[in-house]
C-alpha cells in the first residue's frame, strides 16, 4: 500500500486521505489478512510523506492519543529540520 501511495499520481481516497480536525495529518489505510492498520503522516513539501505513527485500528474512530502523538512527532520533525 505504501508503494501505491508513493507511485501513483492520484491515490484513491479509500487508501489515502486527509484527516479532518488535525494539524494537517494524512491517513494511509492498509488491510492485511483481515486486520486493518493505519499509518498517520504529513507532507514535507509536495512529494515527501513522512509517516509519524502506525497502529492497528480496532474501532471506527481514530484514537485521539494516536492523533496527538502523530502531531507531536510532526512538530518535532520540523523543529529538528530547522536546526
Amino acid at each position: 500500500m505504501i508503494n501505491l501511495v508513493e507511485d501513483m499520481d492520484i491515490v484513491p481516497v479509500q487508501y489515502f486521505q486527509k484527516m479532518t480536525s488535525t494539524d494537517d495529518l494524512w491517513e494511509i489505510r492498509v488491510k492485511v489478512a483481515g486486520n486493518i492498520f493505519r499509518f498517520l503522516g504529513f507532507f514535507d513539501g509536495r512529494k515527501l510523506v513522512v509517516l509519524s505513527h502506525a497502529f492497528q485500528k480496532k474501532t471506527q474512530k481514530t484514537p485521539l492519543q494516536a492523533i496527538r502523538l502523530a502531531e507531536e512527532r510532526k512538530r518535532d520533525y520540523f523543529r529538528r529540520k530547522k536546526k
